[in-house]
């Protein structure tokens, strides 16, 4: 490369030349026309680039950059609420997607969707941030209202829940737990709170003023408020919290006789697992009530034919959950065979009367 440019500046005598032949005689050229008026300039966007040129070439530049040294751009944290090692994961994602998009994307809206398909699991909040960081359009995201369902959807059902893993810990027993939707989740988007993105970007900035004091404070705020920021896939991910009660079954309560082999039996079926939940009620203890799916199993049928719940007909009337009910009894699966155990709702009384005795005693 060297050569070359000395071939056309002339290092060697200060004159234009070529190595093989040198001329005897400039030759002369009419003076050039007067240049045209210079065109104003378009604003510049954050990496000092025209935006609706350019844009593409500098989230080229960016990923190239990033697969080299896996540093994110400096600015990038001015536009978004998420840590750096969150950012690193989101350039590992549209490096993946660049290089598996042919052809690459030339246009700003092309890029955009390219980074909304790389980035669908972030929040929404951050997604838009990158988009403005690279002067992006924002691309139409679905959005959905549990007031009007897709046809296919069971009768009676309001709306279905696509949770996080569950954690063990949050199977509280075999017919209820706790579970997190990711707020990326086209149903939850649109409903996050403003304090709760407040109280999200604060804790940002605190950890990244080494203020733990401060951060952790701020995640009890998001807990009360029904929120959690769970670490998922070395990234971190805001996510809103949902009670649920297992539709039509009614497992032990864990101090009850066979409660605790009842709740191992659904952390087995769930526990690490994402869950599909379709919701078609709220209990009077503000649960959401559905049946569960992990996997494509129908964890009710399952914990009834294992012997592990009772068919609550009280409120479910469905005839093959009794059938699933019979068929384990009938073979002395999980808790049939004690041969006569006691009904959880009959253990609940006892111990609602036994507390009454208590009061009126005192």
């Amino acid at each position: 490369m060297g050569n070359i440019l000395r071939c056309f500046k002339g290092e060697d005598s200060g004159g234009d030349h070529y190595p093989y032949y040198k001329p005897t005689s400039r030759p002369h050229y009419p003076p050039p026309p007067p240049a045209a008026p210079a065109r104003p300039q378009q604003p510049l966007g954050p990496h000092g680039v025209t935006p609706s040129t350019v844009g593409v070439a500098a989230l080229a530049h960016d990923l190239l950059n990033f697969e080299s040294t896996s540093m994110v751009p400096d600015g990038l944290s001015q536009h978004v609420a998420s840590s750096r090692k969150a950012q690193v994961k989101w350039y590992k994602n549209m490096l993946e997607a660049y290089k598996n998009t042919t052809p690459p994307p030339k246009t700003p809206v092309d890029a955009s969707h390219l980074i909304a398909r790389a980035l669908h699991m972030i929040q929404r909040s951050d997604l838009e941030g990158i988009l403005e960081f690279y002067n992006f359009p924002i691309p139409s995201l679905p959005t959905s209202s549990s007031n009007h369902q897709p046809s296919s959807l069971p009768e009676g059902v309001q709306f279905v829940l696509n949770t996080l893993p569950v954690y063990d810990k949050c199977i509280g027993d075999g017919d209820g737990f706790t579970a997190y939707v990711s707020t990326t989740d086209p149903r939850e988007s649109a409903n996050v709170p403003l304090e709760v993105h407040e109280m999200v970007i604060a804790r940002t900035q605190a950890r990244q003023c080494r203020d733990y004091q401060s951060a952790d404070a701020l995640l009890s705020s998001l807990d009360e408020a029904g929120y959690k920021i769970i670490s998922c896939s070395d990234d971190e991910v805001l996510a809103r919290k949902y009670r649920i009660r297992m539709r039509g079954i009614d497992a032990p309560e864990l101090k009850m006789p066979y409660g605790k082999e009842s709740w191992n039996a659904l952390v087995k079926l769930i526990g690490g697992k994402s869950v599909k939940i379709y919701v078609y009620d709220l209990d009077q203890f503000g649960r959401y009530v559905g049946d569960i799916y992990c996997n494509n199993v129908f964890i009710q049928e399952q914990m009834l034919k294992n012997g592990h719940a009772w068919h609550f007909k009280t409120y479910d009337k469905r005839p093959e959950f009794a059938r699933w009910e019979r068929e384990a009894k009938s073979a002395n699966r999980g808790l049939w065979a004690s041969g006569n155990p006691e009904k959880p709702w009959d253990w609940r009384r006892d111990q609602r009367n036994a507390r009454q005795e208590a009061i009126q005693v005192y």
